[in-house]
């Protein structure tokens, strides 16, 4: 039993070949091409393209003038070997900084695990890219421990199936995939995301010619420093999702964007989504929980909104309050936007936030403008569980054997050749 409570990080369970490339080249660029179609002497009178490594990469934030912009053009756009293309993504990747760094990444399309950022792409045919045929997961990763993988991973299946997505491997192996790549990430703190996608195959609508369903999955060490600190919301007017999209994590996040932006634009942290009945919903990746001057935990109901794995821990963490006199209940009911407003303690919950409190929701100061303690109580207990480590099998996420994967990649790889060969 003691092999349990050893982290994933410091686990080595790879298969050999992965483990010999630290940069995993061989592996990706067997499975690279490039066809040369010719295009040549094109004219782009408008759009400046940074095709030369002098020419420095412009975000979004930065903005050009018209006579910049009008007088750029590029008369000839380069034809790029495999190598050269790998080589420029790599310097992109260094021309850019930022918080999050991505330390591995799972393809199936790929069949392996690679640790060089630069080559984590996945196809611009798979049908997740231009069609959002695709779901995704996520968990968090603390002290070297995934924290409730398996309450994710059936929230991810569930998700698949109502997106008519057959994954490429049963449970189990996807299972031990997205934790082999945690191990080969090392990563003691940050977050694993994955996606189940139609595949690559076309540019159609029907996803009946993809070759077969894909499975991405990536580990992101975030070196942003931790912010418990309260904040503020407001009222989105970005209209929700549908239930029957809302209940599902799918890749189709434009709505979530638009909220987050109309946020910021407000200087505010999060939009907070109503249901078509005016009752409050959630946030853009986030629920939504208050502390009511009854001193009860209510919760919006789940029926119309994603089912938070995170925000069903906190219910069940706060029953210790309720027992211990802080809470004296808990409730999961439609809520107004007066009650909510009017509550002692607003908090935003999710694998991301964890437990963040909110003290102004647009005009309105949410109870006495500070952090409330039953949302600071709540926020403890989630951390204190998360870095406890795993305490029964079911949590286990280490010393897990391999053989049954590795036969399966194997078999998906010789595949994949097969098919290239004809």
């Amino acid at each position: 039993m003691a092999s349990m409570r050893t982290p994933i990080s410091e686990t080595s369970f790879l298969v050999q070949n992965w483990s010999d490339h630290s940069q995993n080249s061989l592996i990706f660029s067997q499975n690279l091409s490039f066809s040369r179609h010719g295009f040549r002497c094109l004219q782009f009178g408008i759009v400046k393209l940074p095709f030369s490594r002098s020419n420095a990469v412009k975000n979004s934030s930065q903005t050009q003038s018209s006579t910049e912009i009008e007088s750029t053009q590029i008369s000839d756009v380069p034809l790029l070997s495999s190598t050269e293309v790998i080589e420029r993504l790599r310097t992109s990747r260094e021309t850019y900084k930022s918080k999050q760094q991505y330390l591995a990444m799972f393809s199936s399309v790929f069949g392996g695990i690679t640790t060089d950022p630069a080559i984590m792409v996945i196809p611009l045919d798979d049908h997740m890219v231009h069609r959002g045929h695709g779901v995704f997961d996520t968990a968090a990763i603390m002290d070297g421990y995934l924290y409730e993988l398996d309450q994710h991973l059936d929230r991810f299946l569930r998700s698949a199936t109502m997106a008519k997505i057959k994954p490429p491997f049963d449970r189990e192996s996807t299972r031990r995939i997205l934790i082999q790549t945690v191990s080969a990430s090392k990563c003691i703190k940050g977050s694993l995301r994955y996606w189940l996608s139609a595949g690559p195959g076309d540019f159609q609508l029907s996803p009946s010619r993809c070759h077969q369903s894909a499975l991405y999955a990536i580990v992101i060490q975030d070196q942003s420093p931790s912010d418990h600190i309260g904040i503020k919301v407001v009222t989105s007017s970005v209209p929700i999702k549908p239930p029957q999209f809302a209940v599902m994590k799918s890749v189709n996040y434009l709505p979530n964007v638009l909220s987050k932006m109309e946020a910021e634009e407000s200087d505010a942290y999060a939009a907070i989504w109503l249901d078509d009945d005016g009752f409050i919903a959630e946030g853009p990746n986030m629920n939504v929980a208050f502390v009511t001057k009854e001193k009860e935990l209510v919760m919006p109901s789940f029926d119309k909104i994603l089912s938070g794995c995170t925000a069903k821990r906190v219910l069940v963490l706060a029953e210790g309050l309720v027992r211990d006199g802080k809470l004296q209940g808990i409730k999961v009911r439609d809520v107004t936007v007066e009650e909510g407003k009017e509550a002692d303690e607003m908090m935003l919950i999710g694998s991301g936030v964890l437990v963040r409190p909110v003290v102004q929701w647009d005009d309105k100061v949410i109870g006495n403008g500070k952090e409330g303690p039953v949302t600071l109580a709540l926020l403890n207990l989630i951390l204190e569980e998360m870095k406890s480590g795993p305490t029964t099998a079911n949590d286990l996420t280490a010393s897990i054997d391999i053989s049954v994967l590795q036969e399966r990649l194997t078999n998906m790889i010789n595949l994949g050749a097969a098919h290239t060969r004809d």
